[in-house]
């Protein structure tokens, strides 16, 4: 509730204690005057003395009344009109007003008028504290400790409560980040990216806001007209609603724009957008351990064959105590500067042994495509209620079959549903086949190279169409094409 006692009443009036001193002396000498006998008792007991009440607003005299409760009445009336059910808001009335006594045998009351002309001319203020950003009030509390809960309430939405307070006991000790922990952080900055002050005001009772209320104005901003740009698919209806705008009110802030005009990309529109009024910026040391990759150092051996490697050392991370210091604004990454690093444990290199003995008809263990070009129109697997054993390759760039590694011919003949087949052992344990061939290029015991041309792709056997059926056996077992092709 507001505060409306009596001293925030009384302060408004002064009595004009000559004008009572000169109204005594009078009444003294007319009364010796009567006991004289200058005149009879009659005219004694017709003189009555009465007290009147002159009332100034602003200096200027409005008027008198026969009791300074009327006065007093309507201060009190103009001050509950001003009250709040929610607010602790210290209350007075923003004129000068004065009541001066004065002594009089006879007098017409003028209340009436005089509470009529009060109740027009006075007007209520509130006591407030504003909230002043950059030179202006932002809002307005009722206390100075609501602003100060006010701004804490705003640093908070930011950075937690317990770190908050942390960060106030650290200031009134001398701030030492030594002893901060791995994962662990130290706030050594807290402040507002604008200057904010507390200044006393005098406003109207409705522009005191409850802490709640100016959090919630604060945290929204101030509107602020700013351009849109448009974009790939807009329309003026959702631009207007992305911004929070009726279409109408969208119109009206670009003149000549109609519901039925037309729009470009990269056409210029002014819309409005809340712009934060302060933003928090926070800087914090913090202390992380991180790893440390490590390398993969690969070591030649010509006694191994090509294709063939060996691990000969797994590799390990290793660690590093990492010291950052990052500035954020409204809880958002701004910057991040390391400060130091120390290393807790050296990485451990993987090493690898790989072959580079090569003969012609060894295979390096990776498998080439065995087309030129072309797609899979079939993978291994079941198809058509039965399983299918490799993969189909067709619509080449050309009909060329090229011998997908290094390898000698083992087969290069007909066989059954397969047609004109080619079989070429890698001698790495790998074999590879070759099926519906229209022609063969090659014999069996001769020495391939990798990419080599093969045989003409075709549509012998059981072929639906012209097209390259491709399998892969490692160690006897037939094994799918796609785990061996770089694909």
């Amino acid at each position: 509730m507001s505060e409306v006692g009596d001293s925030s009443i009384h302060k408004y009036y002064s009595r004009n204690t000559s004008g009572l001193l000169l109204a005594s002396l009078l009444c003294v000498f007319m009364m010796m005057y009567f006991f004289v006998g200058t005149t009879t008792v009659k005219a004694e007991e017709s003189l009555s003395i009465q007290t009147i009440y002159h009332v100034y607003v602003d200096d200027k005299h409005i008027g008198f009344v026969n009791d300074e409760e009327v006065v007093e009445t309507v201060v009190q009336e103009k001050l509950e009109e001003g009250k709040s059910d929610d607010l602790e808001v210290s209350l007075h009335i923003k004129e000068e007003l004065e009541v001066i006594p004065e002594f009089v045998f006879h007098t017409r009351s003028q209340n009436k008028t005089v509470t009529e002309i009060l109740k027009e001319d006075l007007t209520v203020e509130a006591k407030a504290i504003a909230v002043v950003v950059e030179g202006e009030p932002a809002v307005y509390v009722a206390s100075e400790e609501e602003a100060d809960e006010l701004l804490k309430e705003y640093i908070i939405q930011y950075v937690s409560e317990k770190d908050y307070e942390a960060f106030l006991e650290v200031l009134e000790e001398e701030m030492d980040t030594s002893d901060i922990e791995v994962d662990e952080r130290m706030y050594t900055d807290i402040d507002f990216n604008e200057e904010v002050e507390l200044e006393e005001a005098t406003v109207e009772p409705s522009e005191v806001l409850s802490l709640k209320d100016a959090l919630t104005l604060l945290k929204k901003g101030v509107l602020e007209e700013k351009v849109y740009e448009v974009q790939e698919g807009d329309v003026l209806g959702s631009i207007a609603n992305d911004h929070d705008l009726t279409l109408k009110e969208f119109l009206s802030l670009n003149d000549g724009l109609e519901e039925d005009s037309l729009i470009q990309i990269g056409d210029e529109m002014n819309v409005t957008a809340y712009e934060s009024v302060l933003d928090v910026i926070t800087v914090q040391i913090r202390i992380t351990e991180e790893s440390i990759p490590y390398e993969t150092e690969v070591k030649e051996d010509d006694s191994m064959w090509k294709g063939e490697q060996e691990v000969t050392q797994e590799g390990k991370e290793g660690t590093q105590l990492i010291e950052y210091e990052i500035t954020e604004r409204n809880g958002s990454l701004t910057k991040r500067d390391v400060l130091s690093e120390e290393i807790t444990e050296e990485p451990v290199n993987r090493i690898v042994v790989k072959g580079t003995k090569e003969t012609p008809s060894r295979g390096s263990g990776q498998l080439g495509w065995p087309a030129v070009g072309g797609y899979i129109s079939s993978y291994q697997g079941n198809r058509w209620g039965r399983f299918h054993r490799g993969i189909d390759i067709a619509r080449p760039s050309n009909y060329d079959i090229l011998a997908a590694d290094n390898g000698t011919v083992t087969q290069a003949s007909s066989q059954g549903g397969y047609g004109n087949v080619v079989r070429i052992d890698h001698n790495n344990g790998v074999e590879t086949m070759y099926a519906h061939l229209d022609s063969i290029d090659v014999s069996v015991g001769q020495t391939v190279s990798k990419g080599q041309k093969i045989g003409v792709m075709g549509q012998t056997g059981n072929s639906t169409g012209i097209h390259l059926h491709f399998e892969v056996y490692e160690d006897g077992s037939l094994r799918d094409p796609m785990d061996y092709l770089n694909r």
